[in-house]
């Protein structure tokens, strides 16, 4: 078995990554052919990625979906897990399409509970959902639909030492 399937993370594990972790970084390709790399907070529901946003990564995702990102966690190298997944994304562009996405209100939830007090406020039991929305011409809605996934759990390279 291939080194990268040994260090590979569980699907609890993917999922507790994805729904703790308070960031991801998600690259798109900027004008021209420079890649735009931006740390965001986001949302795991349906398998896809919510990421609510404006600018530049709003303006690429539409010109090409083409995109990529990065879950992880942890500063030394021994204890380094992560999640990169590469695919497209689709821009929610108004209403319509917010209220048509079959796993945007989960992710509104979820992201509402995981940020609760992250803007320097006090928590609150039961936080509301997001309630963001398709505002001026970037604010948008990001779902990224992953087509590959590498994942590793840098924590079990010690057991292939024995």
């Amino acid at each position: 078995m291939p080194l990268s399937r040994k260090l590979a993370l569980d699907d609890d594990q993917i999922e507790e990554l994805m729904t703790s972790c308070w960031n991801c970084r998600i690259a798109t390709i900027g004008p021209g052919s420079r890649i735009n790399l931006t740390p965001m907070w986001f949302g795991w529901a349906g398998g896809r990625v919510y990421i609510y946003g404006r600018g530049q990564k709003v303006v690429n995702l539409r010109r090409n979906p083409t995109s990529t990102i990065i879950v992880d966690r942890n500063e030394k190298f021994p204890e380094l897990q992560a999640i990169m997944m590469q695919g497209t994304a689709t821009v929610l562009e108004d209403a319509d399409a917010e209220a048509a996405d079959p796993h945007l209100a989960e992710a509104r939830a979820q992201i509402g509970r995981k940020y609760n007090g992250g803007h320097g406020q006090p928590q609150v039991d039961n936080p509301p959902p997001s309630a963001a929305t398709a505002r001026g011409s970037n604010g948008r809605w990001m779902v990224f639909q992953p087509e590959s996934t590498v994942t590793w759990d840098n924590f079990k390279l010690a057991a292939l030492r024995r």
